[in-house]
């Protein structure tokens, strides 16, 4: 009995260890996603296209790298990337596609630090243009979503 005893003693003491351990496991990278919805009323100044798009941003938060796809309906098409600037304002690209057919693919290198808070404070845009609209036909801000992945831990 005594032995029976000392077993399931022995057994909670080493179950409370293993419940108290500080699981600091990585559950992939911290991924934080952007998306934007892509039209001709998004524009500044605002246009009658009827062409519309999509955008769905990752951004890796340990690289610091974005990575974006965008699906438009588009069928003249001559340039697009993402701009800096807020809603209702343009402003400079600073992320120029290399290809434009949909669906546009494009990854970028590691942000600055500046880049990252300017993302993160959800000032981009991703703005397409055609011969029939050489200033944009169809913009829309990048809007900061749920952020995933990282670490798990606290298994207190």
């Amino acid at each position: 009995m005594k032995n029976l005893i000392r077993f399931f003693a022995f057994s909670i003491f080493v179950l409370t260890l293993i419940s108290c351990n500080d699981d600091d496991s990585n559950d992939g990278p911290s991924i934080t996603t952007f998306t934007a919805s892509i039209n001709g009323a998004n524009e500044v100044p605002a246009n009658n296209s009827t062409a519309t798009g999509t955008a769905t941003l990752s951004f890796n938060n340990t690289t610091k790298v974005i990575s974006i796809t965008v699906t438009h309906t588009l069928t003249a098409i001559t340039m697009g990337h993402i701009h800096l600037g807020a809603v209702g304002s343009n402003g400079a690209v600073v992320f120029p596609f290399s290809s434009v057919a949909s669906p546009i693919a494009f990854t970028s290198v590691a942000l600055t630090p500046s880049q990252e808070a300017d993302l993160k404070a959800n000032l981009y845009y991703v703005n397409l243009h055609s011969a029939a609209f050489p200033g944009g036909e169809i913009r829309g801000q990048l809007i900061q979503g749920a952020t995933t992945g990282g670490r798990t831990g606290g298994g207190y």
